[in-house]
């Protein structure tokens, strides 16, 4: 028995698993921690998909597209890929020599935006790197980071032509998903504005 993914499913399954844990949320905020983590696994995986260009190496770190590059001329064998970190892909999905590549267009982040996904990244380091202690997180503002995230992982995976999608299905999965996901944001920030 194998399980066989690949860069467009990862992505797609993560969205999938943060729309089925946001909306747990109103009775479980303790769920937060997963719909973070895997919001900004989604995120990462359609700034992956919108840089690989058919050979990925945009989305290597530049040590590694400078030894990968060697090796190719050198005809020596490869240096093992390393992908980059989730801020600096992000810095080349914006930025106009990376994120204009191949006729893509760059994300331009509006408002908040640059800074609310800037705070998922720096929420879900605070998870996965969870040091002893006791931790308080106001759970108030969350919806709308995880929204203005969102919108990332929008524009790049199918309001534009950023990722050519060669699996129908899973484009499918992540734009339900994240239909899914933007509803239940968007229920409980009402309810959390209720509450107040």
């Amino acid at each position: 028995m194998y399980l066989r993914t690949d860069e467009e499913a990862e992505a797609a399954n993560a969205m999938q698993m943060a729309a089925r844990f946001s909306n747990e949320l109103e009775r479980n905020p303790r769920l937060w921690r997963w719909v973070i983590i895997a919001l900004h696994n989604a995120a990462q995986g359609v700034m992956v998909l919108s840089l690989r260009h058919g050979n990925g190496l945009l989305a290597l770190t530049d040590e590694c597209l400078r030894q990968w590059m060697k090796a190719h001329e050198d005809g020596t064998p490869y240096p093992e890929e390393r992908l980059d970190t989730y801020l600096n892909l992000y810095k080349k999905v914006k930025r106009i020599e990376t994120g204009q590549t191949g006729g893509n267009q760059r994300f331009v982040a509006k408002g908040a935006e640059d800074r609310h996904i800037k705070r998922l990244n720096s929420l879900r380091n605070e998870f996965i790197h969870f040091t002893p202690k006791n931790w308080s997180l106001e759970v108030d503002g969350l919806p709308q980071i995880c929204r203005d995230a969102s919108k990332l992982i929008s524009f790049l995976g199918w309001e534009t032509h950023n990722v050519l999608w060669r699996s129908d299905q899973s484009k499918a999965e992540a734009m339900a998903s994240h239909a899914q996901f933007i509803n239940a944001m968007q229920r409980i920030e009402q309810c959390y504005a209720n509450k107040s």
